[in-house]
């Protein structure tokens, strides 16, 4: 099968699919979304919820080459980790034949961007070799906001997030590969049509990656946005949002900067069609998909 892509202008943004999640993860990471609220909202079926109001999410990664960069934002769960969550627990999925079918090699990729520190967004970051854990993507600058590594560096872990920083972040760094940049309130470029976009809350130096080329823009969500219910209803919050205020007051500003422009809204957790442009509805928002 062909790998999922739009066009940007004249970049062409791949999703790399990894994984779908399991039923189990829309109540547990989205408590609020109860299937009563879902079934108030018609739009979201079939596409991102089940008859019964259960909501469809993904694991992927998006992929395209910008400024003559090979980019990759975002690297999922990866194989072979020790995962508190079972549905994250050694895996052994395809996702590196999959990105090499796309037309991204690990070798050939210049630059990982990484919306945040979670072990669902930075899996691939490594992958296992002769019992250690080495940078699946040796010739890239991983990317990721200063202020994530920092509060993390200071953050009381539990062991898998503990688990999950020595398999995942810690033989990037150890490698000289970890790039942290300073993200200001207007957000910053990284080259030529990218930019990241600060979004806090979910995590305090979480951000979002804009990308414009000819004129047209998309913004890949990370966790700012795990599901298009969200959009529906931006006062449902994740289970796992470090400051649930503060990420419900960025998916508002978000959501309400996104409304009823053309920017094509990528989401790195929604279930296929993936993509879409958001819409005011009602006194929210809908998104229309862009398959």
């Amino acid at each position: 099968m062909p790998t999922p892509s739009w066009t940007v202008g004249d970049v062409t943004v791949h999703r790399v699919d990894e994984i779908p999640l399991p039923p189990a993860t829309g109540p547990w990471l989205l408590p609020g979304a109860t299937a009563e609220v879902v079934s108030q909202h018609p739009w979201l079926r079939p596409d991102f919820a089940e008859p019964d109001g259960t909501l469809r999410l993904d694991s992927h990664s998006f992929a395209f080459v910008v400024d003559g960069l090979r980019v990759l934002v975002d690297t999922g769960i990866g194989n072979g980790k020790e995962r508190a969550n079972p549905a994250w627990h050694d895996l052994r999925t395809d996702f590196v034949e999959r990105l090499a079918a796309a037309g991204f090699p690990p070798d050939s990729v210049d630059l990982v961007i990484l919306t945040h520190l979670h072990a669902d967004h930075v899996g691939w970051n490594t992958r296992e070799v002769d019992g250690a854990w080495i940078p699946t993507f040796p010739n890239a600058r991983y990317v990721t906001s200063r202020t994530e590594r920092e509060f993390w560096a200071t953050y009381d872990m539990e062991e898998a997030r503990r688990q999950m920083f020595r398999d995942s972040v810690i033989p990037v760094e150890e490698a000289g590969l970890l790039d942290l940049v300073d993200v200001p309130g207007e957000g910053v470029g990284i080259t030529p049509g990218l930019r990241l976009v600060p979004t806090p809350g979910h995590t305090p130096g979480h951000v979002a990656v804009e990308l414009t080329a000819r004129g047209r823009t998309a913004l890949i969500s990370g966790d700012c946005l795990h599901h298009p219910v969200q959009l529906a209803r931006p006062g449902i919050g994740a289970c796992v949002d470090i400051d649930p205020e503060q990420a419900e007051a960025t998916r508002r500003r978000l959501l309400g900067g996104l409304a009823d422009t053309d920017t094509l809204l990528l989401g790195t957790h929604f279930a296929p069609p993936t993509a879409g442009r958001v819409r005011a509805h009602g006194d929210a928002y809908r998104l229309a998909p862009v398959p």
